[in-house]
Formats: C-alpha cells, structure tokens, sequence
C-alpha cells in the first residue's frame, strides 16, 4: 500500500509578481525631484527637459515643476519620420 497519495502536476503555479508599469504622473501634474513619471521597459516615452532616465528606462523628475507630455517628429538614419512622446517637467511660473 502507498503511504502517500499521488500527487498530481501543477501548471499554473509559476506566475511572476506584477511590474506595475506606466505613466505615473499625468499631463499637468506637479512633480518634485526625484518623483517617478513614467516606468517602462525600453523607451516608448523619451526624456525632455528636466526628466532623466534610469538604468532601467524610468523616467524621473529632476526639479520641481509640472509634467508635460508632447510629441516629437523624428527622422531615422534611414530617412523614415516616427512620431516620438516626450516628457518634460516645466518649472512653475511665478505669477
């Protein structure tokens, strides 16, 4: 007699943790230094003004000020035009 009961296969117990990805602050919001804009994997959004990307593509405020989002035509070395998104952090106008 078995001393254990058979033990079926399981296929759906290796799932990885979520990554959380995306825009993390929307046109027109306030950013302070440092805050987290936007997380990706590669760069579908690039860096403007007063952003700077991680080593892992995430794009941060530098200074305090308002999020914008705006695209970019950009010419490839191969002569085809692709439209780019760009975000800036634009200072607050003193008012």
């Amino acid at each position: 007699m078995a001393h254990t009961k058979a033990g079926g296969s399981v296929k759906n117990l290796n799932t990885s943790n979520p990554k959380y990805l995306g825009i993390k602050l929307a046109d027109g919001q306030a950013a302070a230094p440092g805050m987290i804009i936007v997380r990706q994997r590669g760069t579908k959004y690039d860096a403007g003004a007063n952003v700077q990307v991680g080593k892992d593509h995430t794009l941060f405020s530098l200074i305090e000020g308002r999020v914008s989002f705006r695209d970019y035509r950009k010419t490839n070395f191969t002569g085809i035009t692709r439209t780019k998104k760009i975000v800036d952090v634009l200072p607050f106008v003193a008012a």
